[in-house]
């Protein structure tokens, strides 16, 4: 009698096989780091005197970028199992990453002029975690732009046969835009000049151009517009100089915000996608494309700037997590009417934002006017010092003088802006002036809650309590507002969660 054969061994399914980057990105990468080095590359070379340790320096520096994309496309490779996400790289220290499929929360797809040229995009993953620099997280830089979709869908997939199987597959579905909720219009660029980042980027703009015509020993007055404008500036006095000059920067910086909101917002577009995931598309030359999941969604932060807020706009934010510091990771709707963020907000939520708020105690109004004006008083009484004492000029404190009433108004307007108030699933706070900030945080995501007090703050018998959260950032606070009030808040927002911290006084009979 023969023996029984021994049973076959268990089947097993090939590990996934190792996939690297796209080989284009060997041209792509240093032609975008090469792409911010251009400037000081330029000054290093032609500005002053040119010699043969600048010029091969300057050589030496461009092999060495191209060189570095080589060996970083060499040793940089990814596979995606069924359970996790794993990424080798690195040329000098080898970094050996692995992120568990059920950990990852979005996929941003950002595509750099140089990635559209070859039809590339870079593809970054967002986990749990509170991602802090730009390094943390997988990163795949770059792949196809098919690729790149595909890896996105399966990401956000969290059913066993994801369709992931081939490197260069095109996932099902790919071409569906989604059911749309909000995109971007004409009207909407009216908004664009009601910030300060046009100021800021001519400021850095005539800053730069200015250091660099004084490395170049260049004179204005030797060019021909330049020196009809040196002309009649020697030539006016200040009362026609400080109108034409203010009118000509505030006309360039809405021109430079114009551009700005161009160049990020072109193309906008959030769209909710059948894995019930949240897209944000947008941009002109640099491309992004951002996909959150709802299920991991915290909120929503309505953003409203002085300026942005006196021309009835504001723009709105996602409270979840695993997005990165990058500029406008969260970003849900740009600068737009501030009825059309409620409603983006009323779609993505479920729930309006716009409720009434409770406002918070007396005492806070009265810190918020001690805050405000104190300094300004403080810093006319020294310049006053100053005046009387050491000959210095008078006009410094007159200005101050006048600017503590405008103090006041802000700080009248700070506490006009407090407010908070409790939904079916939300929690709603809103704070500040300057900038203004309008927190929808749910409910079931807050997991703790700190309560402080400053020594002004027991004084006047307010506190402040933050909400604490693994999305956003961290925590979101109620300011100043009432022991009672507040610690009553805290209880009916997560029931249970402080009552066991809380002093239940008897009613005094």
């Amino acid at each position: 009698m023969t023996p029984p054969l021994p049973a076959a061994p268990e089947y097993v399914e090939p590990a996934p096989e190792w996939g690297r980057l796209d080989p284009r990105m060997i041209v792509v990468r240093p032609l975008n780091e090469l792409v911010g080095l251009l400037l000081p590359l330029f000054a290093l070379v032609f500005v002053g005197d040119v010699n043969l340790v600048r010029t091969l320096f300057g050589a030496g520096t461009v092999a060495f970028v191209v060189l570095y994309g080589l060996l970083s496309w060499l040793t940089t490779k990814y596979r995606i199992t069924d359970t996790q996400v794993e990424l080798h790289k690195g040329v000098l220290f080898r970094q050996r990453l692995a992120i568990p499929r059920d950990r990852i929360r979005t996929v941003d797809l950002t595509a750099k002029l140089g990635h559209r040229l070859f039809g590339l995009t870079a593809v970054r993953v967002g986990t749990g975690k509170q991602e802090r620099g730009g390094g943390e997280g997988v990163a795949l830089d770059a792949v196809t732009a098919a690729e790149a979709d595909r890896l996105r869908q399966v990401f956000l997939h969290r059913r066993a046969g994801a369709p992931e199987d081939g490197a260069g597959g095109t996932a099902e579905n790919t071409a569906d835009d989604g059911a749309p909720i909000a995109a971007l219009s004409g009207s909407w660029y009216r908004y664009a000049p009601l910030s300060l980042s046009g100021l800021i980027g001519v400021g850095a703009s005539v800053g730069f151009l200015m250091n660099l015509a004084n490395e170049l020993d260049l004179e204005f007055s030797e060019f021909g517009v330049l020196r009809s404008v040196y002309t009649w500036f020697a030539e006016s006095g200040p009362g026609t100089i400080v109108p034409v000059t203010a009118v000509a920067t505030v006309v360039l910086a809405a021109l430079a915000s114009l551009l700005g909101y161009l160049l990020q917002n072109h193309r906008y577009r959030l769209t909710r996608q059948a894995d019930r995931t949240l897209r944000v598309r947008r941009g002109l030359l640099t491309t992004r494309s951002v996909s959150i999941e709802e299920d991991r969604l915290r909120g929503v932060d309505v953003h409203e700037p002085l300026l942005l807020r006196a021309g009835r706009g504001a723009r709105l934010s996602a409270v979840t997590t695993g997005l990165g510091r990058m500029s406008g990771s969260a970003l849900l709707l740009p600068p737009a009417p501030r009825a059309e963020a409620h409603r983006v907000a009323v779609e993505v939520l479920g729930e309006r934002v716009d409720v009434p708020l409770r406002p918070h105690p007396p005492r806070a109004l009265v810190r918020r006017l001690v805050r405000a004006v104190a300094p300004a008083v403080a810093v006319a009484v020294v310049l006053l010092g100053l005046a009387l004492l050491v000959d210095w000029p008078h006009w410094p404190w007159v200005v101050a003088v006048f600017l503590v009433p405008v103090a006041a108004l802000v700080g009248y307007d700070r506490y006009r802006g407090l407010g908070h108030a409790l939904t079916e699933r939300y929690l709603v706070s809103r704070s500040g002036s300057l900038d203004r900030s309008t927190v929808a945080l749910r409910r079931t995501g807050i997991v703790g809650w700190k309560i402080s007090r400053t020594l002004f703050q027991r004084r006047a018998g307010v506190l402040t309590i933050t909400a604490v959260t693994a999305a956003g950032s961290g925590g979101y606070r109620v300011l100043d507002v009432g022991e009672a009030q507040g610690l009553a808040l805290a209880d009916a927002a997560v029931p249970d969660l402080l009552a066991q911290f809380l002093e239940h006084r008897a009613p005094e009979s």
